[in-house]
Formats: C-alpha cells, sequence, structure tokens
C-alpha cells in the first residue's frame, strides 16, 4: 500500500500520523503565572522561592487562609499579611492518581500520590513524592518539598510538594 489505504475498494482515505512530541499549550500548564504583574498573591510565590511556604491572615479577625487570598472570606477586610505555615505536618487524608492525564503531562507520570496535609494552622492539598501508595498511612509525619516548575512559560516558577519525613515512608 501506498500514502492511502482504499475502502473497500471504493474510495482512498489519506493517512495520517500522531506526532512524536506534543508541545504542552498554555492552557495545560497547571502551575499559576507567579509575578506581580500576573497574580496579585505574588508574595506567596515569591517567599515560596526563599524556601519559606507563608499564607495570609486576616489582621482584622485574625482568620488564616489558605490558599493565600486579597480579601478574607470570613469579615471581607482586605487587609492581610503574611505568616509563616511549618514544613512539617501530617498525611490527614491520601489517593492515588492512576489514570486521565492530558497527553504531554510526561511529568506527572501515574500513579502518583495526591493528599490533604494537616499543618496545623490549615490543611492544604498537594502531591506527594517519594512514595507509593501502598507505603502510606493516614497520620504520617510528611515534610515541604519546593519544586521548579519548567513549562511553556520563561518565568522562573516553583510550587509545593509534600514528600514522607526522612525521606522514606513507614
Amino acid at each position: 500500500m501506498t500514502d492511502s489505504d482504499t475502502n473497500g475498494g471504493d474510495t482512498e482515505r489519506e493517512r495520517v500520523s500522531v506526532p512524536d512530541e506534543v508541545e504542552l499549550p498554555r492552557l495545560l500548564d497547571f502551575y499559576e503565572l507567579q509575578t506581580e504583574d500576573q497574580t496579585r498573591i505574588h508574595e506567596f510565590y515569591d517567599n515560596l522561592r526563599d524556601g519559606q511556604l507563608t499564607t495570609t491572615q486576616c489582621r482584622d479577625c485574625e482568620e488564616i487562609h489558605f490558599p493565600p487570598r486579597i480579601v478574607c472570606p470570613e469579615c471581607t477586610s482586605d487587609d492581610l499579611e503574611y505568616v509563616d505555615l511549618p514544613h512539617e505536618g501530617e498525611l490527614y487524608t491520601f489517593s492515588e492518581v492512576r489514570g486521565g492525564l492530558p497527553m504531554g503531562l510526561s511529568e506527572h507520570d501515574v500513579p502518583y500520590v495526591v493528599g490533604v496535609v494537616d499543618l496545623g494552622p490549615v490543611r492544604l492539598s498537594g502531591r506527594v513524592d517519594d512514595a507509593a501508595y501502598s507505603d502510606l498511612e493516614i497520620g504520617d509525619p510528611v515534610s515541604l518539598k519546593i519544586v521548579e516548575i519548567d513549562g511553556p512559560t520563561d518565568e522562573e516558577r516553583v510550587f509545593y510538594r509534600f514528600e514522607p519525613q526522612n525521606g522514606d515512608s513507614r
């Protein structure tokens, strides 16, 4: 056969190919743009880039929020400040992602673990690296892991993840 196949001998169909690599379009980039020009919570990313996990606390009602906010959802004040969060916490709940990833996200080879981590003042969700689902239990100690994001922008970006404390789990 040539570049065309026949369909029951009546008509020819064109043969198409699938590319070996797929460039990740900006719409499939799950990480925020992190500069002052692009987000009003850029200080969260600046702090994370400097190795510190932070969030906002309302100066009026003292509520702590995660993710960081620009307006307090409790009292609607915009008088917020960034406060430090612990870098260690406990695994509150977790699950394993086994499939359903968009094309081009090879960094997220499945399976991988995501969880909710109790840091004390807040609970937040994040990926749990360096552990299989079967290695983990609720209550396991985990610690902050900051990763650099490569992607379809020229900006330096970071995000947080967690890992079992001391690099291994139970």
